[in-house]
């Protein structure tokens, strides 16, 4: 007997998309000035890890809400939210082993390193891959506007 699906939250994945949006639209502050203005304010860092971290931290609970609608696909680790998304066909392969990755494991890192996280790190993060959020994004508002095509409902 198939186990029952799910359908997705809406309001739930709206939500997150918003936390999304208002910590990148704090980011786009930082970009395009120098590291030294960046590192001139220990504020900024404050506020630009905080942004970091919640963006990223909406983008993994964006996917766990996804793959916990299709049954037998439950990450157990951050680590395996892109691989499971790309099985399903939710984001393309490349975005999945590259960008997405590389998001899960920078969100690994604020939450269990972040006292090892430097202030330049978050500023090339900044000036160099904000690109790949909203490209997430992207493939998430697809899945919004046409769920069954992902073979998913939504309420």
């Amino acid at each position: 007997m198939p186990k029952h699906k799910s359908p997705l939250n809406r309001d739930v994945l709206q939500t997150r998309i918003s936390y999304i949006e208002d910590s990148l639209k704090s980011l786009e502050r930082f970009k395009g000035i120098t590291y030294s203005e960046f590192n001139s304010n220990p504020d900024t860092f404050r506020i630009a890890f905080y942004d970091l971290h919640r963006a990223l931290e909406a983008v993994m609970d964006i996917g766990t809400h996804i793959l916990s609608r299709i049954p037998g696909n439950r990450p157990t680790s951050h680590k395996d939210i892109p691989k499971l998304l790309e099985k399903n066909k939710i984001i393309p392969a490349d975005f999945a082993m590259n960008s997405l990755s590389k998001m899960a494991g920078y969100r690994n890192g604020m939450v269990h390193f972040y006292g090892e996280i430097t202030e330049r790190e978050i500023y090339d993060i900044i000036q160099e891959e904000l690109e790949d959020i909203y490209t997430y994004l992207s493939y998430i508002n697809e899945v919004l506007k046409n769920p069954a095509h992902f073979n998913l409902q939504i309420v």
